[in-house]
């Protein structure tokens, strides 16, 4: 997994360990078993060639080997998941994936919203942190309805959805643990332990040295 070689040959990932986008898009990478070079960058020290093909400055960003950039985590998935899927993460027990992007939306578009405030209420005017993560509690009472009633967000097998907003709930929970674990969730709790404990979080979560113009990457992924 930590190998110098052949890196021409593969997509580029340009990823951040603890950002929860990249993190999903590793999840896919590495569930597809598809390799890449990944370069770990440090945020507030962009490299320009990131910059270059994104000028949004986000991560994660995908190249693939014929020069096409992928800019968006979902799109990272899709485009993994849907040339090797053996886990059927495309495939739910439960529901369809229009579905599954349908909820994935309301984490990234309405959850994201309240854990940014809840989590780093001094990046904004004005901003009671409690009353976000109030406000982000009401997405996570609607996960914990759902995980009553089957093992994952869509059955009783992992799905795109689970690895697409684990990462954001783990993010959430992870800003006051104390709090998270005194809520009357058991099966989202359960559920978000069995995503930190599993081997596939373990194997995305490695550590990499900051990537620097002129240095190879590191081939990310199993073959």
């Amino acid at each position: 997994m930590t190998n110098y070689y052949m890196l021409g040959r593969y997509p580029i990932l340009y990823s951040f360990r603890r950002c929860p986008y990249a993190m999903r898009a590793r999840l896919a990478l590495m569930v597809s078993n598809r390799l890449c070079e990944l370069r770990e960058v440090v945020l507030r020290d962009k490299p320009q060639e990131m910059l270059d093909v994104s000028p949004k400055g986000t991560v994660p960003i995908l190249i693939d080997v014929e020069g096409r950039v992928l800019a968006q985590s979902i799109d990272i998935m899709l485009w993994a998941l849907e040339q090797h899927d053996p886990e059927k993460w495309l495939r739910p027990q439960e529901g369809s994936v229009a579905e599954m992007l349908e909820l994935i939306a309301q984490f990234d578009y309405g959850f994201k919203y309240h854990l940014d405030r809840y989590k780093y209420p001094e990046r904004y005017a004005n901003v009671d942190a409690q009353v976000h993560r109030d406000e982000g509690a009401v997405y996570l009472e609607k996960l914990n309805v759902k995980l009553r009633a089957t093992k994952y967000l869509f059955g009783d097998n992992v799905a795109l959805a689970d690895m697409a907003i684990a990462p954001f709930v783990r993010q959430f929970a992870h800003t006051d643990k104390n709090w998270f674990s005194q809520q009357p969730w058991n099966p989202l709790q359960a559920w978000l332990t069995a995503f930190t404990d599993s081997e596939i979080y373990a194997s995305v979560m490695q550590k990499y040295p900051q990537w620097e113009s002129g240095n190879p990457g590191v081939v990310f992924g199993r073959s």
